[in-house]
């Protein structure tokens, strides 16, 4: 079916499934291509039904979404892939679990974000997330260890936040460009440069307002460009 040479990307996806069709777009918008032999070979396992993150690690009941994660991950080694994505950031409390669990690498979109917020010179930046990655520290951690300080939105901001994540965009529902402006004044009165985009789903609120780039830091399109290193394509120098 493909052609031996050719790397395969293997993507757990349905997490949202909206932020899955949106990381699909990010790979073929910041793949320097010319022809459809140019992109890459992909298999997307849209697992839609996949428990909520956020709730699952809450609630301390985690069983199940470790277990589907690590067989949707054995299913695409099985199916060829050379390098596994998931574009879902809350999902990445269980990086090491599915990491474990197969041979080819896990694609670790946190800890490349982190890496390109150290690249931006960054002084501090602010981290949007679902209250999973939040209290898990999953930004927090991944951007001690790069030596970037940081800022997470206190109550009211968060608040804020996950309603954009939950009511709107999972939701379905019109995107109001004015929702996140309690975390960010927050997280400007902390002293914050740029906004980490830790959800998928605010990707998706990104790409409705066209946020610019010099204010946020997007970890799905960090996500989407390392992944096209990885299967030895080739970036195109700024996206369209």
């Amino acid at each position: 079916m493909w052609e031996r040479e050719e790397k395969i990307l293997g993507v757990i996806g349905g997490m949202g499934p909206e932020a899955t069709e949106l990381f699909y777009e990010r790979v073929i918008r910041n793949t320097d291509a010319a022809s459809d032999q140019d992109h890459l070979n992909m298999i997307i396992l849209n697992h839609a039904s996949m428990p909520d993150r956020t709730r699952a690690i809450l609630s301390g009941e985690t069983e199940s979404v470790v277990r589907y994660l690590v067989e949707d991950a054995k299913r695409l080694e099985k199916q060829g892939c050379h390098a596994i994505a998931i574009p879902c950031n809350t999902s990445h409390f269980f990086a090491e679990e599915i990491q474990a669990a197969i041979t080819i690498p896990f694609v670790n979109m946190i800890r490349e974000t982190a890496k390109a917020a150290r690249s931006s010179g960054l002084a501090k930046v602010g981290i949007l997330a679902t209250d999973g990655t939040v209290r898990t520290r999953l930004y927090q951690t991944a951007l001690a260890k790069e030596g970037i300080p940081w800022a997470v939105p206190g109550e009211e901001g968060q608040a804020a936040v996950m309603r954009v994540i939950y009511e709107d965009v999972k939701a379905g529902r019109p995107l109001d460009p004015t929702r996140l402006e309690p975390a960010l004044r927050d997280l400007v009165a902390q002293g914050a440069e740029r906004f980490i985009l830790g959800c998928t789903e605010l990707s998706v609120f990104g790409r409705a307002f066209r946020l610019p780039e010099d204010t946020y830091l997007d970890a799905m399109e960090i996500l989407a460009r390392r992944c096209i290193e990885i299967c030895g394509h080739k970036l195109r120098e700024r996206a369209m």
